[in-house]
């Protein structure tokens, strides 16, 4: 299933969402002409934002920016928590996250405001890392628990703003369910209620996540920014969305 829009019109204009949908775009623009030896070159690429497979999208050679998770289980390059959200590997990755975003993000705005939007955005990709970190942490537990393929290596980089996006997806089941997605599904495009959509979105990750069916994605970033973000709109968003409403009725 691919979101083409929502019919759920906000009521201000969504300037973080906008920032954050630019900022992605340009950061991997210059990594992308980096990496072509189109402006700068190949070392200029791989220092900031590594080398990665070709085929597979993982992290062959960790940049400056990619957070690997045996680096922040020590205390080192804190930072990378934040600069790894606006990393991409490729194209296809980038452009599957912003349209996730675009769909999404401006009604998740226009319920918390633009600065505690921000705020929040952040906030969910930070527990993303997080969860992805704790997974790796008790996947030998699991693995021999359950007998499932999880990964465990705390060596490999992890880049992309999904995590931070799932917190947008999971704030936007609680704030608006009922919205209608318009998505395309196989050949045809249906209107679909959010709470279905973004429903089957979710489980999809825990059985990708559990039975490693893609391999090389962090699903439980996806699968822990999705849960924050819920968390985060139910209690704060709610509020938030019911003193705008009111405010725009008075």
């Amino acid at each position: 299933m691919l979101p083409l829009k929502d019919l759920n019109r906000s009521s201000t204009t969504p300037h973080v969402n906008r920032i954050l949908l630019m900022a992605n775009v340009i950061i991997f623009l210059v990594y992308w002409l980096s990496s072509n030896n189109i402006l700068l070159d190949q070392r200029f690429s791989w220092a900031i934002g590594g080398k990665y497979d070709e085929v597979t999208g993982q992290v062959i050679i960790p940049g400056e920016f990619v957070m690997v998770p045996s680096d922040i289980l020590s205390g080192q390059r804190l930072y990378t928590l934040f600069t790894s959200m606006f990393m991409h590997a490729s194209w296809l990755h980038l452009l599957g996250n912003m349209l996730f975003l675009f769909v999404f993000g401006d009604n998740v705005e226009d319920a918390f405001g633009h600065l505690s939007y921000l705020v929040f955005y952040v906030g969910c990709g930070l527990l993303a890392d997080f969860t992805y970190i704790a997974g790796l942490l008790f996947a030998p537990v699991l693995n021999q628990a359950f007998g499932l393929a999880l990964p465990s290596s705390l060596m490999d980089g992890v880049i992309g703003a999904s995590g931070a996006i799932s917190g947008v997806l999971g704030a936007y089941l609680v704030l608006y369910p009922r919205a209608k997605i318009v998505t395309l599904i196989f050949y045809v495009i249906l209107p679909v209620p959010a709470i279905i959509f973004l429903g089957i979105w979710f489980v999809l990750q825990w059985v990708y996540g559990f039975f490693d069916l893609s391999g090389g994605v962090a699903y439980f970033a996806h699968i822990g920014g999705f849960i924050a973000g819920m968390i985060l709109a139910a209690s704060i968003g709610r509020e938030r969305k019911k003193a705008r409403e009111k405010r725009l009725r008075i």
